[in-house]
């Protein structure tokens, strides 16, 4: 096969989430396009532009009264709106995982960090609990905690969110996936917890050639972390550009988050605010 024609890890074209309500439809994402290869892709809005359920429908995770349709919505070449529920279950997980944004709500409270990622594992592989375990403590110890035979045996309430966070990572990682998506993971984090959780996916997504959807409202961390970013506003994708070319961003939208942002040279008082236009959610 040429170069040229391998296919796209993930393809969504005309991706829209709907969710019927008492006074009718709301659609929550509204024909969004893209491809992804094994690279960093980041999806950036505020609250309620659509960046989250665009990676809930890709997981198979939208709720079940949602309506999600696509004219193509696959992963490595598969359907994953006419796949089997049983294959889907398969594929997350083993082949595509998503780190969420607070591991207070994300990891299990009565069960051990050790036990929830050997729980992971042998969901989806044939391994002895010997290997099992001994595939989680090298997990821990990759995303960087110091003593992971330790911390195999806390439970998440006994962890710092740095911790919880990173045995998140560790968990959603053991199985090898080949597309993790991170729904705001650091966003219940100190800002230098921050950068270490980001230094260790980033790491991670390069040692094992990983593609990878970061979704953030944080346009600064985005550019910083990502190779393309994906600007959404009401459910659409506004615009989409190299990481390196955001300050050559042209849609007013993203021009105004840019100047939102905070500077250290010049006098910002008052703070500038976003001048909202109708047109931009049509």
């Amino acid at each position: 096969m040429m170069m040229g024609s391998v296919p796209p890890l993930l393809s969504a074209e005309d991706l829209r989430v709907t969710f019927p309500t008492r006074t009718g439809e709301v659609q929550a994402v509204r024909g969004v396009s893209f491809t992804l290869g094994r690279e960093r892709l980041g999806i950036v809005g505020e609250s309620g532009s659509g960046k989250s359920q665009t990676g809930r429908a890709i997981m198979g995770l939208t709720p079940g009264h949602a309506r999600i349709t696509a004219k193509t919505l696959s992963f490595g070449g598969r359907s994953l709106l006419t796949m089997p529920a049983g294959e889907r279950r398969d594929l997350r997980g083993k082949r595509v995982a998503m780190i969420l944004q607070d591991p207070k709500y994300s990891l299990n409270p009565v069960m051990t960090i050790g036990r929830q990622i050997v729980e992971t594992l042998k969901t989806h592989e044939k391994v002895s609990a010997t290997e099992a375990r001994e595939r989680a403590l090298a997990m821990l110890e990759a995303v960087q905690i110091r003593d992971p035979q330790r911390v195999f045996n806390l439970y998440p309430h006994e962890v710092s969110g740095g911790m919880g966070q990173r045995a998140m990572i560790a968990m959603m990682l053991v199985c090898g996936p080949e597309l993790l998506i991170a729904d705001e993971p650091t966003s219940a984090l100190d800002v230098t917890v921050q950068l270490e959780v980001l230094s260790i996916l980033d790491k991670l997504v390069a040692d094992r050639g990983m593609g990878l959807i970061f979704i953030s409202h944080d346009l600064r961390l985005v550019s910083s972390f990502c190779d393309r970013v994906l600007v959404m506003y009401g459910g659409r994708i506004v615009e989409e550009l190299p990481s390196a070319n955001l300050a050559d961003a042209q849609h007013p939208y993203t021009r105004g988050l840019l100047n939102c942002l905070p500077t250290i040279d010049s006098d910002r008082h008052p703070l500038p605010v976003l001048d909202r236009k109708p047109e931009w959610a049509l």
